[in-house]
């Protein structure tokens, strides 16, 4: 996601989060979690998303409360914790292959600072509008990824994911698609997934189409149609519209960042809309003409007063559904430093705060399902809450 919930350890919560790393292997992959029990096989094993649990629980970035985000260590404990569907990011490499990072900035999520042989590699850029310094996958081949190691982004806050640093490699999305094709066997349904486009009229203009790479390999896979167990999810209405007119007819969410902003895609197009005119009942219809949700920031849904406390929540759930458009908001993180200030819980930043009692809140509002980093957190909360 664009938005992060500034900034920012955590008691692990719930059974499920007793599960260990399982059999990891230094290659890059984990074996699955011995005490994991496979999943029953009604539990997302239809082709629709409206078989899905509701709230439906979504893996952000896998568990990256837990592990190093977009590994495959942390996508298969996400499903160990009993998260629904796994997201990734994607992002493509100078040869163009699909990588999943969070940002094709990968300073913070990769060891390749410590890597001489890249250091002449290091560069400032400006993507979507704002100026970024560090070492970005367009200007690697896929064969020199594969010699970083992945590592925490956020080692301040979560200290203990650090132990994992060095451990995966970054995936392709390719990978990430044949260990689902795995997993799936393994658990006896086939494994959602929620993939991101990230920056991708950056990355056009770059040459480095995402959607056509993206819409090749999902064919590959047979998760191209409606029954394929992917959402699709971009910032950019035009990335959304572009893979439907390639026919991917998957499931689509248009995420929805700040009130004031607007896509890159609306900027680059000089297109005067802003978040706050598209989650407008106009809006929202429009929305509906080619995506089934949206994905908005948590503060769209609840906002924030001056002292960081919840105020009161807004109609967006009422008029998404209204116009046919199912809600999944970002991010839920258990940390204090993440939580709002009602829910916080003592003085530690990085110590867990009262993450159910903030689940609760905003399952109450009627959303359809949640990003969060803990997935373990996020079941037992919407088991508590009641399935619909």
């Amino acid at each position: 996601m664009h938005q992060e919930q500034r900034p920012g350890r955590r008691t692990v919560l719930g059974a499920a989060a007793a599960l260990g790393a399982g059999a990891m292997t230094l290659g890059g992959g984990v074996a699955p979690a011995a005490a994991a029990a496979p999943a029953p096989a009604s539990r997302g094993g239809g082709g629709s998303y409206k078989d899905l649990p509701v709230p439906t629980v979504i893996g952000h970035r896998g568990a990256c409360g837990y592990r190093p985000e977009h590994t495959l260590g942390s996508y298969e404990y996400a499903l160990a914790m009993g998260a629904d569907v796994i997201e990734q990011d994607v992002v493509p490499t100078k040869d163009g292959h699909l990588v999943c990072r969070h940002e094709n900035d990968i300073t913070a999520t990769t060891d390749v600072a410590s890597h001489p042989e890249f250091a002449s590699r290091k560069t400032t850029k400006t993507v979507d509008g704002e100026k970024h310094t560090g070492w970005f996958t367009e200007d690697f081949t896929l064969a020199e990824l594969k010699t970083l190691r992945a590592k925490e982004r956020i080692p301040g806050n979560r200290q203990h994911n650090t132990l994992y640093d060095g451990y995966w490699q970054v995936p392709t999305f390719e990978e990430v698609l044949k260990w689902a094709e795995e997993q799936g066997r393994k658990r006896g349904r086939r494994i959602w997934l929620h993939v991101e486009t990230k920056h991708p009229t950056y990355f056009r203009k770059a040459g480095l189409g995402l959607e056509e790479r993206l819409a090749k390999l999902l064919r590959r896979y047979n998760r191209s149609g409606r029954g394929g167990h992917t959402f699709l999810q971009s910032f950019e209405p035009s990335s959304l519209q572009r893979l439907g007119r390639l026919g991917i007819d998957c499931p689509k969410i248009l995420l929805l960042d700040d009130l004031p902003t607007r896509p890159w895609d609306f900027v680059e197009a000089k297109d005067p809309r802003t978040v706050a005119d598209l989650i407008t009942p106009a809006g929202l219809k429009w929305v509906s003409g080619f995506a089934q949700g949206i994905g908005p920031w948590l503060n769209l849904i609840i906002p924030r007063d001056a002292a960081g406390k919840l105020t009161k929540p807004t109609t967006l759930v009422r008029d998404a559904h209204s116009a046919g458009l199912i809600l999944h908001p970002y991010t839920m993180r258990n940390e204090n430093s993440f939580l709002p200030a009602d829910f916080q819980r003592g003085t530690d930043p990085n110590a867990y705060g009262d993450a159910f009692g903030a689940f609760k809140t905003y399952f109450a509002t009627g959303i359809d399902g949640i990003f969060s980093d803990n997935p373990d957190t996020a079941a037992l909360a919407r088991d508590a809450h009641g399935r619909r």
